[in-house]
């Protein structure tokens, strides 16, 4: 297997395409399988942008300047950069905090406050993670996913013998 590969990259001309790597051609699309890492597009929004309306997407996020507005990127990630100032109601997959947030964030799966991050508003997920040196000021609403809930259902069912 190795010494065809080697003699694949060695046919290949200078500055033409390298070929997919194995690891990509196995992977499936991230809707099929939610929990496995994926290559995502990351869009920018730089600390000069201003913006004041709606903002939604079906991909990454980081924004490093102002929005005023909802933000809705359902089954996507956020990042509010160290120079973010967002006065948003946020709906994402996943929601990372380096900068400020004003406003009720609801997340899918997970949402973390670094430790010069700001939430002022309630947060809804179902993990949450706020570092040493953030500030928050808000209501938590953990959600449970609905597999482990049934999981535990099935459990506390189970009969029990003495044995």
């Amino acid at each position: 297997m190795w010494s065809n590969k080697q003699s694949q990259d060695s046919s290949r001309t200078p500055g033409s395409p390298e070929p997919a790597s194995p690891a990509a051609s196995y992977s499936s699309p991230a809707s099929s399988r939610s929990s496995a890492p994926a290559a995502r597009n990351l869009s920018f929004l730089g600390p000069s942008l201003e913006i004041k309306g709606k903002v939604s997407g079906e991909e990454d996020l980081q924004i490093d300047g102002k929005v005023e507005g909802p933000i809705l990127l359902q089954g996507q990630k956020l990042i509010a950069g160290r120079s973010a100032q967002l006065h948003s109601e946020i709906s994402a997959r996943e929601v990372i905090v380096y900068g400020k947030i004003q406003g009720n964030v609801r997340a899918q799966d997970r949402v973390e406050i670094k430790k010069d991050g700001s939430v002022l508003g309630d947060i809804t997920t179902a993990r949450i993670s706020i570092e040493d040196g953030a500030f928050f000021k808000g209501r938590i609403e953990i959600e449970r996913s609905k597999v482990p809930a049934l999981e535990e259902a099935e459990t506390e069912l189970a009969p029990v013998t003495a044995g």
